[in-house]
């Protein structure tokens, strides 16, 4: 969305969030599977960023179009996904895709969804899908307790992160996606996912997220000051475990 600069934002930390961010569980997968999906259904990855959904689908046997307005992100996945037969990276916008009418079978969006209008995706969604095709959404939902580094790090993302609250709220819930879908909601998911991260990993997936503050910001220093003090005071044998709930909503929008 304009306001938060949703295209442009991440620009400055692509190289951080190719290594850091998280990925998805192989069960999602297996779940779309049980609902029809085959694998010689062709995916759209919409608001691909750097071909981290794309590399899930891709493994399955799909042949993907990549769909990213962020020209760094689109770049980055073309460059890591460059040996990956069936892979496509497309110039286009959640909104206004460029893709053929009935063109995709199954339409995916990640973690990027959060960012969409989702009046004009449902509409655009709904024209790229084949008759049989399905659209699934997912994201991993950071766990916010349970462990001294879980409550711990939502506490320093409060303290220090810039636009942290704002980002956050635009996650939707259950029932919120159950109605995005309409009559052709068949239904959702939720798989555990982990990332065990030392402390370089940790901040790399920190200074990913683009609510933090990048060198220059007033609250940069002060932030890696916290999060040393907090991998130190909760690290086991090296590590902590960057805890999520990978949610997947599937359905057949309705316009």
């Amino acid at each position: 969305m304009t306001d938060l600069r949703s295209t442009e934002r991440f620009s400055d930390r692509v190289a951080d969030y190719v290594r850091y961010r998280p990925d998805y569980p192989q069960a999602l997968v297996g779940w779309l599977h049980g609902l029809g999906v085959d694998a010689d259904w062709t995916v759209a990855d919409i608001g691909a960023g750097t071909g981290i959904s794309s590399r899930l689908f891709l493994d399955a046997g799909h042949r993907v179009t990549g769909v990213e307005p962020n020209a760094p992100m689109r770049d980055a996945a073309r460059q890591w996904l460059a040996g990956a037969e069936g892979f496509r990276a497309h110039d286009g916008t959640a909104e206004a895709t460029g893709l053929p009418d009935a063109s995709v079978d199954l339409v995916i969006a990640g973690q990027a969804f959060h960012w969409f209008d989702p009046v004009a995706v449902r509409r655009e969604f709904a024209r790229l899908l084949t008759p049989r095709g399905l659209v699934a959404i997912f994201w991993n939902t950071r766990r916010l307790v349970g462990t001294p580094f879980l409550e711990g790090y939502e506490r320093l993302l409060h303290q220090y992160g810039i636009d942290y609250v704002s980002v956050a709220e635009r996650y939707a819930d259950d029932d919120t996606m159950a109605r995005w879908f309409g009559h052709g909601y068949r239904g959702m998911a939720s798989f555990p996912h982990t990332q065990r991260l030392d402390y370089a990993q940790l901040l790399g997936r920190t200074l990913s997220s683009s609510y933090m503050p990048m060198a220059g910001h007033p609250n940069h220093e002060p932030l890696l000051v916290a999060l040393r003090a907090l991998f130190d005071a909760t690290q086991s044998g090296g590590t902590i475990a960057f805890d999520y709930d990978t949610r997947i909503f599937a359905g057949h929008p309705d316009t």
